[in-house]
């Protein structure tokens, strides 16, 4: 009888050993540990609307949401990119990462193995439609009778087009578009341009494109709402109640209206037929105001001054106290950590005399970077290039360029190519690529506007 006594004893122990070891695993992947690490590990996705690197620095609604609880709490947040929201969830559950910060929508199917808590969104699909003055808006989804709608093939605006359409009785004329060379955002522009009539899109990225492309409408709704959240897992309980009391106590304070400001209100581009051009100078020789400083630094770093004037002017309209939505201060359009590198900080951006000696150091630097391309022309469209998305995009592009047969040292129709592919995941996901989703058409503008007025700042104003 001693036996089964003693396998009792055994199992009693070993049940014991586990229950504590599981007890140690959950306060290790709880909130309290990582205090004590100091690092906050983040599931998220490389999208417009979540997390990309623009100028060489990181940036995203959801980044930014989240810089902004590691603030309060004294932690630095880890981000770990993941290929899609299956592959975000499968690295939650393995420990990977201790939140994903995304907009992934509630359902009761995951309720018992995850906790929904912290950044929460209602969201529903709307009609993008072009606003300008002589279009007639749609404002009932009666109005689509008749309409012809692009989407994107084997989407989800596609199952709710379809479903739309049966509702109304038919009439919607769907027409279903390349899922793999094309993205929603391209259908969006489109609709901008005036080359598509509508799309559908979730509303938080038609918003975020609305500040690109002023002239949308993105009001009229198209499916019933669907609730969105942040996610940890379930052995993190004090974790979920943490970002549930940072997002119950912020969405009336100032950051935090102003991140939602930053990615959905302000203006971040220009309509193709007011993209900036400009064709007039001050006066005979004369620029700008700053023209001495722009004189003063072209000689010091052997760079056109005129062609440090044109790169002004795209980048502020020659306005000393502006600041982007990115965050490009002054003259120049410089990043604070860009120019803080340079030895200029704070204030000091906003003087326009230390802000054209950054910017023209900044581009020799960007120049020198490239200086074993043999075409200075050449050298010069990837410098501007970099100096608008940042340089990790560029050499992304040019290695993309090298790998598929193009040539890494040529722009146009090359490394200009590949800029623009890198909002395509196929491409921001490839094995040379190292610095994610990129949306490349306002990049590939700059570099045409600034060359653009550049010539003709040759030929209106001497050397």
């Amino acid at each position: 009888m001693r036996k089964p006594t003693c396998l009792l004893l055994a199992l009693t122990l070993l049940f014991s050993s586990c229950k504590e070891w599981r007890m140690h695993k959950r306060s290790e992947s709880d909130f309290p540990h990582i205090l004590l690490s100091d690092t906050l590990r983040v599931l998220t996705l490389n999208t417009s609307t979540s997390y990309f690197l623009y100028r060489d620095q990181p940036m995203g609604y959801h980044y930014d949401m989240v810089r902004d609880f590691c603030r309060q709490h004294g932690l630095v947040p880890e981000i770990i990119v993941a290929e899609n929201t299956g592959a975000m969830m499968r690295m939650l559950q393995q420990g990977v990462g201790d939140l994903i910060a995304y907009n992934m929508p509630v359902t009761n199917a995951l309720k018992d193995s995850v906790f929904y808590c912290g950044l929460q969104q209602i969201s529903h699909q709307v009609l993008v439609q072009r606003a300008l003055r002589e279009d007639t808006l749609i404002s009932d989804v009666t109005g689509l009778i008749g309409k012809k709608v692009t989407v994107i093939r084997s989407s989800k605006y596609q199952d709710r087009l379809e479903n739309l359409n049966n509702e109304l009785g038919g009439g919607i004329l769907l027409e279903a578009a390349d899922s793999d060379t094309l993205v929603v955002e391209d259908l969006i522009r489109s609709v901008s341009r005036g080359e598509i009539a509508y799309s559908v899109a979730d509303d938080d990225l038609a918003r975020l494109n609305q500040t690109y492309f002023r002239n949308l409408d993105v009001t009229l709704p198209l499916s019933f709402d669907q609730r969105s959240s942040w996610v940890v897992r379930k052995d993190a309980p004090i974790l979920a109640d943490s970002l549930d009391s940072w997002f119950g106590g912020r969405t009336a304070e100032p950051d935090f209206m102003r991140i939602v400001k930053r990615y959905f209100e302000e203006a971040k581009g220009y309509l193709d037929s007011d993209r900036l051009s400009y064709k007039e100078i001050l006066g005979p020789g004369i620029i700008s105001p700053f023209d001495a400083w722009f004189k003063q630094q072209g000689k010091r770093l052997n760079i056109d001054w005129r062609l440090l004037a044109s790169v002004a002017w795209q980048e502020s309209s020659f306005e000393t106290e502006g600041e982007s939505w990115a965050g490009a201060i002054g003259l120049m359009g410089l990043m604070p950590a860009t120019a803080a590198s340079l030895g200029v900080n704070g204030d000091d951006l906003f003087d326009p005399e230390l802000n054209i000696r950054a910017g023209a150091e900044y581009l020799r630097h960007l120049l020198n970077a490239f200086d074993s391309i043999p075409d200075p022309n050449e050298q010069l469209k990837l410098s501007l290039a970099a100096y608008n998305g940042g340089l990790g995009h560029v050499f992304d592009a040019r290695a993309l360029a090298e790998k598929y047969g193009g040539d890494k040292d040529l722009w146009a129709g090359n490394v200009e190519k590949y800029i623009h592919l890198k909002r395509l995941e196929q491409y921001y996901n490839d094995p040379v690529c190292k610095n994610g989703y990129f949306r490349g058409d306002e990049t590939i503008n700059y570099v045409r506007n600034v060359i653009s007025r550049w010539e003709y700042y040759k030929e209106a104003v001497s050397r």
